[in-house]
């Protein structure tokens, strides 16, 4: 399906409904920030991207949590703040949201926010569709859910052009992706449970 054709289907479930949120999961790699942007242009006027990164936690907390060589793993995120932010973008008209920084590795609070024209929230993030707990409490927060289908080898392919473009070494990229990407995509195909709506998208 194409991000026209989610952006369609977005616009006949969301008629004469409020606000309405979609979530778009996927393993890394998979390309979810780029199909979230592309949607949000084919649904123009009132449909903005909230993305899951910014709730990653500080690198001194999981220093001090012994986690920082798992970043980006389900438990190195904020999922009570989350969940929290997907309650108040239901219930509220304006809601300021965190956004990673990438080139800095950090959050950034209340750098973005949503506001009472958003009508269309795609959501986008790896463990949306998580069966562990605590994010299994996201089950019943979304309209719809979109899950990106990608496979391993393409996977392993993009993270390791992500992460030379971010400076690493060819060998500290790849034992980045063997020690960490890797098993995070893997617990993430295995554990997600099924989307309304499954996609490839390169």
């Amino acid at each position: 399906m194409t991000p026209e054709g989610l952006a369609d289907l977005i616009r006949s479930r969301a008629e004469g409904q409020g606000r309405f949120l979609t979530a778009l999961a996927g393993p890394p790699g998979a390309g979810k920030s780029t199909l979230a942007e592309a949607v949000v242009t084919a649904l123009g006027s009132g449909a903005r991207v909230v993305p899951m990164d910014g709730f990653h936690y500080d690198d001194a907390v999981l220093n001090a949590r012994g986690l920082r060589a798992r970043k980006g793993a389900p438990e190195t995120f904020d999922v009570q703040g989350f969940l929290t932010l997907i309650r108040r973008l239901r219930d509220e008209d304006e809601v300021a949201i965190p956004v990673f920084d990438r080139e800095r590795e950090l959050s950034r609070a209340a750098a973005d926010v949503v506001g009472p024209a958003d009508r269309f929230l795609v959501v986008e993030g790896n463990y949306l569709l998580l069966q562990e707990g605590p994010w299994q409490a996201l089950h019943h927060a979304f309209d719809l859910t979109v899950w990106i289908d990608v496979p391993e080898t393409e996977l392993d392919r993009r993270l390791m052009q992500r992460w030379l473009h971010h400076g690493k070494t060819p060998e500290q990229a790849r034992a980045w992706i063997d020690g960490n990407d890797m098993p995070n995509i893997r617990r993430t195909i295995a554990g997600s449970r099924p989307a309304d709506v499954a996609v490839r998208w390169s």
